[in-house]
């Protein structure tokens, strides 16, 4: 299967995905070739440069127009006479964009006015990179936490701080940070959107073969680091399981009646939470307390933090983004004289490191058999070891 992921450590726009697309091997002719049928008259162009010291592509977009003020109507317009599948993938990457805009101008979504993001070569760079993503033919796409950078963009509404408003909307979902001391704009809209529109696990590079590397450059060069998005293509390969970047909560209570706890937890996994748990700790004045921690992905961040709200006492919680290791499991069952108890049996390189037993179905058994608990969770302990 091959895959791809993206290093968003020194930020994302338009152009570096063009640049880390085509350095990665993507001719610039298949990416002219995906803008050529709006009739535009834009010429895209590539060119080897240095950032940090490191070789990179920079793609440039020439366009012959001034920069003209868009509808979201009028883009999907201009893009019935693009190819179908291209078509609706630029498409769905200026309706998130037009979401975000709306969320933060509070504004229906057809009365969004795209200043920057509606003018042909912001077009061209959401067009030829939907083009060029298509082109590399991968089944997963990946992303490493996304720096977004600092101190204020001009705009066609005056400076903004930066992250800008409508990245910090596109990117609720996503893992984030600065970029250091970067004071600019490292990730654009346009950058954000293409990235949230194709991503589809955010995390460290997961296991694989390389295939090609490439590094699309940015306009500025940085004294800290290389300002290019990196772009790594690969066959995956097998690893020890997964890995994925979650999300996890935590918050410290001491008010909560001790016997709320279990329904607690029980109310936070159905919300979608993968854990959920709670360790008793010392406060401030030697107050005994407990911390109740849970852990989701990114898709369940607001169901289980409003189940956190509303099944303690907490008003307040730390939300930080951690990376979550799974070894590889499967599901079985084991037979403890006539009844049946489910086993997980987890490997390492297809050895077998380690065997949890459900534990309902041990104490079911045990009372059907008039037996101890311990003894058939031993039982069923080494009959599950004992699995192919």
């Amino acid at each position: 299967m091959k895959v791809a992921w993206f290093d968003g450590s020194a930020g994302a726009s338009g152009d570096m995905m063009l640049g880390a697309l085509v350095d990665s091997g993507v001719p610039v002719s298949v990416l002219q070739a995906g803008i050529d049928p709006l009739g535009l008259g834009v010429e895209l162009s590539a060119k080897p440069v240095q950032r940090a010291a490191l070789g990179a592509t920079k793609v440039d977009v020439k366009v012959s127009e001034p920069r003209t003020v868009r509808h979201l109507p009028e883009i999907a317009a201009m893009f019935e006479v693009l190819d179908d599948t291209i078509a609706s993938a630029a498409i769905a990457v200026f309706e998130r964009l037009a979401i975000a805009e709306a969320a933060v101008h509070q504004m229906p979504v057809d009365h969004v006015h795209f200043h920057e993001v509606g003018a042909l070569d912001c077009i061209a760079d959401i067009v030829g990179s939907v083009t060029g993503l298509l082109h590399l033919g991968v089944s997963e796409i990946h992303c490493s936490t996304l720096a977004l950078g600092n101190g204020r963009a001009k705009s066609e509404h005056g400076y903004l701080p930066v992250p800008v408003p409508a990245v910090l909307e596109l990117m609720k979902d996503g893992p984030i940070s600065q970029a250091g001391e970067a004071l600019f704009e490292t990730t654009t809209p346009t950058g954000a959107a293409l990235l949230v529109s194709f991503v589809d696990t955010w995390g460290p590079m997961p296991p694989m073969a390389i295939s090609s590397i490439g590094m699309g450059a940015g306009s500025k060069e940085t004294p800290d680091r290389a300002n290019a998005l990196r772009l790594v293509v690969g066959e995956a390969v097998a690893g020890d399981g997964s890995t994925s970047m979650v999300v996890q909560f935590d918050a410290n209570v001491d008010d909560l009646d001790p016997r709320v706890w279990p329904v607690a937890i029980d109310a936070v996994i159905d919300a979608g939470a993968n854990d959920a748990w709670v360790t008793p700790i010392t406060m401030k004045k030697g107050r005994p307390a407990f911390s109740f921690s849970a852990m989701c992905s990114q898709a369940d961040v607001v169901a289980v933090r409003r189940a956190i709200f509303e099944h303690t006492s907490t008003i307040g919680l730390r939300e930080t983004h951690v990376v979550k290791h799974a070894l590889e499991r499967v599901a079985a069952a084991v037979s403890v004289d006539g009844h049946p108890v489910r086993v997980k049996v987890a490997s390492v390189s297809g050895e077998q490191v380690n065997v949890s037993v459900e534990w309902d179905d041990v104490v079911a058994a045990a009372a059907a058999l008039g037996r101890t608990s311990k003894s058939v969770l031993d039982h069923a302990t080494a009959l599950a070891q004992a699995l192919p």
